[in-house]
């Protein structure tokens, strides 16, 4: 059983910044692929960033160049830093990881809300 827990949401201005973490229980990183989602208000969850299984990333359209994943292996802890927020950005952040092997395997974190305003 994996688990994980999100934070480091809040209310951030047009333009701020915030960074999130997603702590994991143990090592997993060797056999789970890190990703985080959002979802806003009648929207489904969507894809923000994630590690592939070759070690790249890939992000979402919308925060490319304003998004980036980053990882520390000996922490066992996932960042999401977001620069430039837009109010557009605001949702909850879930935090992913999904079993290399067996893609059906996945687990989430509780959640964190981020909410950019003015």
């Amino acid at each position: 059983q994996v688990q994980l827990v999100e934070s480091g949401g809040g209310l951030v201005q047009p333009g701020g910044s915030l960074r999130l973490s997603c702590a994991a229980s143990g090592s997993i990183f060797s056999t789970y692929d890190m990703g985080w989602y959002r979802q806003a208000p009648g929207n489904e969850r969507d894809l923000v960033a994630a590690f592939t299984s070759a070690g790249s990333t890939n992000y979402a359209d919308s925060v490319k160049g304003r998004f980036t994943i980053s990882r520390d292996n000996a922490k066992n802890t996932v960042y999401l830093q977001m620069n430039s927020l837009k109010p557009e950005d605001t949702a909850v952040y879930f935090c992913n990881a999904q079993d290399r092997i067996i893609r059906t395997l996945t687990y989430w974190g509780q959640g964190t809300q981020v909410t950019v305003s003015s």
